[in-house]
C-alpha cells in the first residue's frame, strides 16, 4: 500500500469553530480509518511528497493537482494507507467536518519512508 497525506484547508481559519459533536464525528472518522489499519499519522511529522495530488472540495468535486488559493489556511493533516490515490480520495470524501464547515482536502502521495 502507498501512503497519502490528506491536507485540510479552510478559506478563513477564524470561522473554524467546530462544535464538540463535530469534533467527535471527526474522531469517529479517524477511529474508523484506524480500525481498517489505514491510519499512519495524525499530523505529527514533516512529509516529503511524491508528484501526484488531487483536491476534494466541500461539494465533493475532485480536481487534479494542488492548486490552492494563497488565502487558504492549512488546518491540519493525517496520513493514511491506500492502494491508489483514487481510494485515498474516497476516504477523504467521508470526512464529516468539511461537510459542515466547508474548505477542501488535498490528497498527496507521500514518498516512501525508509
Amino acid at each position: 500500500m502507498k501512503e497519502f497525506a490528506l491536507i485540510f484547508r479552510l478559506k478563513d481559519i477564524s470561522d473554524f469553530r467546530p462544535t464538540p459533536e463535530q469534533m467527535q464525528e471527526r474522531m469517529n472518522w479517524l477511529t474508523g480509518i484506524a480500525s481498517q489499519d489505514k491510519l499512519v499519522d495524525k499530523g505529527n511529522t514533516l512529509l516529503p511528497f511524491a508528484g501526484s495530488a488531487k483536491t476534494i472540495k466541500s461539494n465533493n468535486e475532485v480536481t487534479d493537482g494542488f492548486h490552492t488559493e494563497i488565502k487558504e489556511f492549512v488546518s491540519g493533516y493525517v496520513v493514511i494507507k491506500a492502494n491508489t490515490i483514487d481510494e485515498a480520495v474516497e476516504i477523504a470524501k467521508t470526512n464529516p467536518i468539511f461537510d459542515q464547515v466547508g474548505g477542501n482536502i488535498e490528497v498527496r502521495e507521500v514518498l516512501k519512508r525508509d
